[in-house]
Parts: structure tokens; sequence; C-alpha cells
């Protein structure tokens, strides 16, 4: 069957999301709340994961969470699997809670996407109407940034709050530091905008460029036919870039000669025959990344460079 493929390394930091199975509710009341948070503290503590922050809605989760040893896979499967035991044997139920596979975004650690992240998950109950205008943010109490305002000694011990506050300029973990944390995320919930957020609904990392290549390397090492997601496809066409640029060094082209030679052009069509043999990239794919046209005049383009060839090995 096929699967989402997890990446996973030491020191990674993910936001993590799922929702409740049809959209239905996994908290139905604040002790299902605290049984999810103690949950998570004793996943924490089984896998030293470092938690930055958290937001608990009425039929889904946030989490940004830092994975020390490369244990993602393994400690959700068990924060999954045992708080919906302990929920069905609460209220009475039996079977799936959640809806499918959990959301996993990988954060880069450098240039803000970490700050950036923690905003988007403090704020959901923002976005979601749940706050008025003129209540703040410290009154949505489920979710981490209450306890950001609090001392260390009244927070939860896998709450890590020195690295997110560090990134606001903040450096130190002081009543001061807090108050001032405060009042920066107010003025922030004031700036935000529609898009402003959308690479974190809608990618499968963040970070800067650098960042997404060693994905990718990554990626492309442990990928297998029964893989599958946003982060394979690019994987994917790293790689039949990397063999398209290979060919054009060999042949001493540049990028443009792909448009200015004629869509039939035979060193267009040796190309387009090796990455047929050599990737999983779509005919329409490589005809449009080597300028040849359609998908169909590809497939006649390969059809007679191969009657060639088994003509010429006859004679």
């Amino acid at each position: 069957m096929a699967r989402r493929l997890r990446v996973q390394f030491p020191g990674a930091i993910y936001h993590l999301m799922n929702r409740g199975d049809r959209r239905e509710d996994i908290f139905r009341d604040d002790q299902d709340r605290h049984r999810f948070l103690e949950t998570l503290g004793e996943a924490c503590a089984k896998t030293g994961w470092r938690v930055h922050a958290f937001c608990l809605m009425r039929n889904h989760f946030h989490l940004v969470v830092e994975t020390p040893q490369p244990n993602l896979a393994v400690g959700m499967k068990w924060l999954l699997g045992t708080y919906t035991s302990r929920f069905n044997r609460r209220h009475q139920g039996s079977g799936h809670l959640f809806s499918g596979r959990y959301k996993s975004l990988l954060v880069g650690g450098e240039g803000g996407y970490l700050r950036t992240v923690c905003d988007y998950v403090h704020l959901n109950p923002v976005r979601a109407k749940l706050l008025r205008a003129e209540e703040p943010l410290r009154h949505y109490v489920w979710s981490s940034f209450p306890a950001y305002l609090q001392a260390s000694s009244k927070r939860p011990p896998w709450l890590r709050v020195e690295r997110l506050l560090g990134e606001r300029g903040i450096p130190k973990d002081s009543a001061a530091g807090r108050r001032q944390f405060e009042r920066q995320m107010e003025a922030r919930r004031g700036q935000e905008t529609e898009g402003h957020f959308q690479p974190i609904r809608q990618g499968w990392c963040f970070g800067e460029e650098t960042f997404r290549k060693e994905l990718l390397a990554q990626i492309t090492e442990q990928v297998g036919g029964h893989h599958y997601g946003p982060e394979v496809q690019e994987s994917a066409e790293e790689q039949a870039n990397r063999l398209v640029a290979e060919e054009l060094r060999r042949r001493k082209w540049k990028e443009s000669d792909l448009s200015a030679r004629r869509k039939g052009e035979p060193g267009k069509v040796e190309i387009a025959r090796r990455l047929r043999a050599e990737t999983a990239m779509t005919l329409k794919w490589i005809a449009q990344r080597l300028c040849i046209g359609t998908k169909t005049h590809l497939v006649h383009l390969l059809y007679w460079r191969d009657r060639k060839g088994q003509g010429a090995k006859g004679r």
C-alpha cells in the first residue's frame, strides 16, 4: 500500500497536524484536552521530544516538535494510538479517532522559520474566530501561548520556550522577557494577511533553499515505489533536472538551446529517452522540460528513434 515518506534525522523540527476522522471532534471537553496533553508529555518522556508550540482545537491539533533522535514516526504512532485508546475507553467508543495519517511539515532551524511556524500555531484561535477582537491571546488556554507567559516552574517540562524567545530577540526567560513576548505577539496578531502562512498550509518543507535541497537529497536515497507525496515528486524532479544538466554539459549546450533547437532534434530525443529510462517523470513533463512539444509528439519521436535503432541492429 502506498504511504507518505517520513523524513527523519536527529534535530529535525516538524509542524504536525491531525484532524478527527470525518472532521469529528477529538476533544469533547476539557478533560479530553487535559488527557491529550498528559499523553503528549508521556510521549516526550519516551522519545526525548522538545515541544516548541501547541494548539488544541475542537477537531484537530497543531504541534511544533523538535526530535533530537530520528524517532518521529514511532513517537507519533504511540501518541495517536494511546490517546485514541484512552478517548474510546472514556467515551465508550471504538475504531479510528483520527483521519488518516498526520500531516508533517519539516521546518528549517535557521532564518526565522521556526518563529513563523510557532506564530501560525499560536494565532490559530484568532483565525478560527475563537477570540473576540478585544480579547487577548492569553485567554485561549488550550495553546502553549499562555504557558509562555508563565514562570518556568509552572510550565510542563517538555515545553521549551528558550529557542522561540531567542528568535524574537528576547535573550532571557524572565518576567520582563515574557511581557515583551506578549506585546510582540499581540502586535503580530494585527499584521497577519491571508497569504502569509500559505507555505505552511500547503508545503512539505518550510526553510531556506539549501535546507530544501539537503532534504531532497535524503529523500532520493530513501524513496521507494510504495511512497508518494509532494516531497517525493519534488525529489524526482530534482533527480531529472540533474540528469538534464549533465546531458547539456556533455553536449556543450546551454539551457537556452533546448528552446532554440527544433522539437525533433536528435540530441533532445536522446535526452528524453534517458529520462524515460532512468526517472519516473511523465511524458508530459519530459516534453515540456525539453521543449519538444506535446506528449503525443514525444511518443512519436521515441517510437521512430527506437525503430531506427532496431533497424540498425538488424543490418
